[in-house]
């Protein structure tokens, strides 16, 4: 048995054309090429989506744009659209910067092209020590040949690294999220459940509870599981917290706010009918 759990979207127990999956390195979550590429290669994309991990091989996402499976992550965000109307159209603005880095994404509510709400959308995965490619090859390989390994531990030359992704995103959270509650909005970490159960083992994670709406800081925890021969994501959990609360997990001090009318301006720029929201 593989240690590599999807491929550019497939998952590998499948009988599948994989030379043609291969050959097209298309990611559908993002609808064109995969864009984790090798450094040494940057025209072959890697196409990982997800691996095993551990004794009792635990599947894990390591690729955070698999989490955009039939857009769910905005679709649970609908709610923290306070503003919004029926007749609002929605559209999903990538990659915009506010103080602290940039955002993932950003659904909002749209009216004759002026921005009503938005809510910030940020996608967490595992970062890996090592290189998953090893294990990539040998999977096609033993495809190739017919002659898929039972254990593929020997091949494993990566890991998991849990205390640096952990602490990397709480950081970058705690830079954003005063500025999403200094303009009453809300930022949403969409995560995998195995990240959450991290967190709250090994921070100060308390006193962060059941979601509630008044909360800057939302974070919605997704299991990935297999069902029927290919694997999806469900929501499991949702939790929230305040710009305090992300101070309390860390112990790190503010940053500079931001006003409203800086993230709008860039918002509206970028909306398009690309960005338009597309619900299946």
């Amino acid at each position: 048995m593989t240690d590599i759990i999807e491929l550019f979207g497939t998952a590998t127990s499948m009988n599948a054309d994989w030379q043609s999956i291969v050959q097209r390195q298309a990611c559908p979550y993002l609808g064109k090429k995969c864009i984790k590429v090798r450094k040494s290669e940057p025209d072959v994309s890697i196409g990982t989506c997800s691996v095993t991990h551990g004794q009792n091989k635990h599947p894990i996402l390591i690729c955070p744009f698999r989490l955009l499976e039939r857009n769910r992550v905005f679709v649970d965000c609908l709610h923290l659209l306070l503003l919004h109307e029926p007749g609002n159209e929605l559209h999903v603005v990538p990659e915009v910067s506010v103080p602290g880095g940039n955002v993932d994404y950003f659904l909002t509510s749209v009216r004759h092209e002026k921005i009503k709400d938005f809510v910030g959308l940020e996608l967490q995965t595992m970062d890996t020590t090592g290189t998953i490619w090893p294990a990539r090859q040998r999977f096609l390989s033993d495809v190739a040949e017919g002659n898929l390994k039972e254990d593929g531990a020997d091949y494993k030359t990566y890991g998991m690294n849990w205390k640096h992704t952990a602490k990397t995103t709480l950081i970058q959270l705690h830079h954003k999220v005063q500025t999403f509650e200094a303009i009453n909005k809300h930022l949403v970490l969409a995560m995998q459940d195995e990240l959450l159960t991290y967190l709250q083992k090994n921070f100060a994670f308390d006193h962060v509870g059941d979601a509630k709406p008044g909360h800057s800081m939302q974070f919605h925890a997704y299991e990935f599981r297999e069902r029927s021969g290919a694997y999806s994501i469900s929501l499991a959990s949702r939790l929230s917290t305040d710009t305090e609360g992300v101070s309390i997990c860390l112990g790190l001090s503010a940053e500079p706010k931001v006003e409203f009318g800086q993230i709008v301006a860039q918002l509206e720029k970028k909306l398009s009918d690309r960005t338009l929201l597309q619900v299946p």
